[in-house]
């Protein structure tokens, strides 16, 4: 969700900037979200709103207050325990009633608080990056303070900047990618931190404290400003030119929390979710350092005209050191719906007797729909397209089918129902509550199932929200086996977004400048009875993954409502799994225990989960630089590894829309990784990358599992089958 590096804010204390006549806009967004929202009736005078076990009491007006406090300071490094402290006791008590009076005094006066920070903090940042280090201190610095206390006073500060600003020189100093000297990047990273400070305006300012008020509600409730709009409105049409990356801020990073599919950055394969944007730079140009640089302006850096080159220097998600730079050339590109439509494959392998099997590999990366043109009933639908893949599938003679749903976000509702109707025909597909505890339930339109035949769902905690209520249905219809992360991202509720301008007295002056507000209203439930909502879907069988962490999913985002049921639907159930699940996933649980690719997942998230429960980095130069080279010696003997046993992978066809009526389907090619940056390289260093030792992208060992577990699953069902028949036969 955006934070202060995402949107602007403003100096309230500048008398050359009037405050704007935002009270009324700010009056309305309160009365929407008392009224309309999902916890409805929840106001900002609430003295108990509810809250997650691990949170202390508060009331809904020091939640909003704590949330604008997180936004502006996100590391509590700028303000104190004494302005957090006098700000709660002077504003907490009377919030509710002045924001709806339109009395925006709070936020204007808790902003010019944290502007005079900021100024008197640079400065003493600019002198401490001038002045000399040797890196050889033993001293450790906390590298996520989000959970940490506010400094006490400017001494406890003084001492927590000193160690901050030694941090980031070493990091520069380390980094294989130089843009500037140290001194130079990281007096020029807070100089113009301080620059986008002291150009805000009002209306910003008051944009980043709705903000904080509406995801007060839950993390999913939000309000946007018309730029924000314009720029939602954009992402929305999927046809933006740029690399295909949805992009949020983190800490001071741009982080990377989708990369959609079919556009530049998934073609090219390199770029991940929460990889973190270090510094960009322009076809040959230098590179720009962009931490702690507004999100709009790192968006604004990284889009450009189709068939332009942009580098990435970024932060990898499993690096255990914030110094290792990787860089990525991306060819920018249209990012179309097309590429983001259902796709297949007709796998050839072998079963348990070595006989040809042939096995299905359905691709959603979203659950699209098209609205009718001109009535001429060609509007394109995930669950449309779908069923011409799986017809030609079918033809194809596939024993088996996996649904890849790993980096599906959702989408449309209604085609979630109807793509759940081609396995399970008719029935209960999904449960809506709303604010009034009125539940409702949606059921598909399939007079029969399409499909019939076994199938394996691999989802992980980057699936949410429509690929979830599809995963949870196939589940409590004993449909589908689900195999994957430990659970899915957690996304169970509803939104629908609302012109603030509208719900504002009439001819008022702001009505047509107003934003929007996108306002939960309903949560979801499954045919079972138990909630999407932050428990998510739980795997049936797990697989080791490196998304499979807590910091991804829905209990990781701030207000996320809770987990609840309500009373399940009777549905016919196939129980073509339960009676296979234990066997199916002691069989898995062999095959990953000698996998080496699991290993090295194992080992990674091992690595990770340690770094992040440590939560602190050395300042000793010596110990950094041993760390990185034992982390590049490992690197390197995995790609030695790799070529010792070399996988082969199994003969596929594709099955796409381009290709699903043609005579015979195009063999589908193995991927290769990218030429190498053809820029010359500022260290010998990324010569001998390990990453770069090899041209074929690293193998999904996963992928390869799930195609296991389906082999067995397929046989154990064979097997039922032929002993019922042979049964019947003896009768």
């Amino acid at each position: 969700m955006p934070i202060l590096c995402a949107g602007s804010l403003l100096c309230a204390a500048d008398t050359n900037k009037t405050p704007t006549d935002m009270g009324p806009v700010a009056a309305t967004v309160v009365r929407m979200l008392e009224q309309g929202h999902y916890l409805h009736p929840l106001s900002l005078s609430e003295k108990t709103p509810p809250h997650a076990e691990s949170e202390p009491d508060q009331t809904m007006a020091q939640r909003v207050l704590k949330n604008y406090f997180q936004l502006l300071d996100y590391n509590h490094l700028y303000l104190t325990s004494g302005d957090i402290d006098e700000f709660m006791d002077r504003f907490a008590p009377t919030l509710s009633t002045s924001i709806l009076q339109g009395d925006l005094t709070a936020p204007r006066e808790i902003f010019t608080r944290f502007r005079e920070r900021v100024e008197e903090r640079v400065a003493k940042n600019k002198a401490l990056a001038a002045a000399p280090h040797d890196f050889s201190s033993t001293k450790t610095v906390q590298i996520d303070r989000k959970k940490a206390p506010w400094p006490s006073n400017n001494e406890e500060a003084d001492k927590l900047w000193a160690d901050r600003i030694e941090a980031e020189l070493l990091q520069e100093h380390l980094n294989e990618h130089p843009v500037n000297p140290p001194a130079k990047v990281v007096s020029k990273r807070y100089e113009q931190f301080r620059k986008d400070i002291l150009e805000q305006n009002d209306e910003d300012v008051i944009r980043t404290f709705l903000i904080a008020l509406s995801e007060s509600y839950d993390p999913h409730s939000e309000y946007m400003s018309p730029s924000d709009m314009e720029n939602f409105n954009i992402q929305m049409k999927l046809s933006l030119v740029g690399i295909g990356a949805v992009l949020r801020p983190d800490d001071g990073y741009a982080r990377i929390v989708e990369v959609v599919p079919g556009g530049p950055a998934d073609k090219d394969g390199r770029l991940k979710p929460n990889d973190r944007v270090a510094a960009v730079a322009q076809g040959k140009e230098p590179f720009e350092d962009v931490v702690d640089l507004k999100l709009d302006k790192v968006v604004e850096k990284i889009r450009g005209a189709k068939g332009s080159l942009v580098r990435l220097q970024v932060i990898p998600a499993n690096a255990t050191d914030p110094s290792k730079r990787s860089v990525i050339e991306i060819t920018r590109d249209e990012v179309k719906l097309k590429e983001s439509e259902a796709k297949g494959e007709v796998i050839e392998t072998k079963d348990a007797d070595g006989k040809v099997q042939r096995l299905g590999w359905l691709t959603v990366p979203s659950f699209y729909a098209e609205m009718e043109r001109h009535g001429e009933g060609d509007a394109k639908s995930t669950t449309k397209d779908v069923r011409r893949i799986l017809e030609r599938m079918k033809k194809e003679g596939i024993e088996g089918l996996v649904i890849d749903l790993r980096r599906d976000g959702g989408g449309s509702l209604e085609e979630a129902i109807n793509l759940t109707g081609l396995f399970v025909g008719p029935g209960p597909v999904v449960q809506a509550k709303d604010s009034n505890g009125r539940v409702s339930v949606s059921e598909d339109n399939e007079s029969q199932p399409f499909y019939t035949g076994p199938v394996v769902v691999l989802a992980n905690r980057l699936s949410a929200s429509a690929s979830e209520i599809f995963a949870a249905a196939l589940q409590d219809y004993g449909r589908a086996v689900i195999v994957g992360d430990q659970r899915s991202f957690g996304k169970g509720t509803v939104q629908t977004l609302l012109d603030v301008g509208k719900f504002m007295p009439l001819f008022h002056a702001q009505s047509s400048n107003a934003g929007s507000l996108k306002l939960t209203i309903q949560k979801f439930y499954r045919v079972s009875g138990g909630s999407t909502q932050h428990r998510g879907v739980i795997s049936d069988i797990v697989i080791p993954s490196t998304t499979d962490t807590p910091e991804i999913g829905e209990g990781s985002l701030p207000n996320p409502l809770a987990y609840d049921e309500v009373d399940p639907q009777p549905i016919k159930k196939f129980n073509f799994t339960t009676p296979f699940l234990e066997t199916l996933r002691q069989h898995s649980e062999e095959r990953v225990a000698k996998e080496p690719e699991f290993h090295f997942i194992q080992e990674d998230m091992k690595i990770l989960r340690k770094r992040l429960d440590q939560n602190e980095l050395s300042l000793n130069e010596k110990v950094r630089k041993e760390e990185l080279a034992k982390e590049k010696e490992r690197k390197k003997e995995r790609v030695a590894e790799r070529k010792e046993h070399h996988a082969i992978e199994p003969i596929s066809y594709e099955v796409s829309l381009d290709t699903v009526d043609k005579p015979e389907l195009p063999r589908v090619t193995a991927k290769k990784k990218p030429a190498k940056d053809p820029v010359p390289k500022s260290s010998d260093d990324e010569e001998q990358d390990p990453d770069s030792d090899t041209t074929t992208v690293a193998p999904d060992p996963i992928r390869h599992e799930a195609i296991n577990i389906l082999q067995d699953f397929t046989s154990m069902l064979h097997s039922v089958k032929t002993a019922g028949a042979t049964h019947n036969n003896n009768n």
